[in-house]
């Protein structure tokens, strides 16, 4: 069960053994503090920035932990449902370049698996038994 004010959350749970515990979690009330997109990190300009963890917070807002994989800069913030939904096109779009060029890739070994059994063919290489 979990209730919230306006600066912090309260997460009641109950332990395995039985025992109930409160758990306080105090809010930022700053959003957006980065100035430029949260996919581009500050440090090195890469714009390989992803999320690594996100919680809903307070006044439709985002909880999220950001990290670099180029030069394994992170941070922690409250950002704007806008923000986040910007980031997530940025992730949208990068996921959609992956595949794009795994296809690719995966046409071009393909062709090159199709050549050389072709040559080995030709050459006589190839024997009932191999299959």
């Amino acid at each position: 069960m979990e209730s919230r004010s306006s600066n912090h959350s309260v997460h009641r749970i109950v332990l395995p053994s039985g025992r109930k515990i409160e758990v306080v979690r105090f809010h930022d009330q700053a959003t957006d503090v980065r100035t430029g997109p949260l996919h581009i990190c500050p440090e090195c300009q890469s714009q390989l920035v992803q999320p690594v963890d996100w919680t809903e917070a307070p006044n439709e807002n985002w909880e999220l932990v950001l990290r670099c994989p180029n030069c394994e800069w992170n941070t922690e913030g409250i950002y704007s449902q806008t923000a986040v939904e910007e980031l997530e096109e940025r992730l949208d779009e990068g996921l959609a370049d992956m595949l794009s060029d795994l296809q690719r890739l995966t046409k071009a070994n393909m062709a090159e698996e199709i050549d050389r059994f072709l040559v080995a063919l030709q050459a006589d290489l190839i024997l009932p038994e191999d299959f």
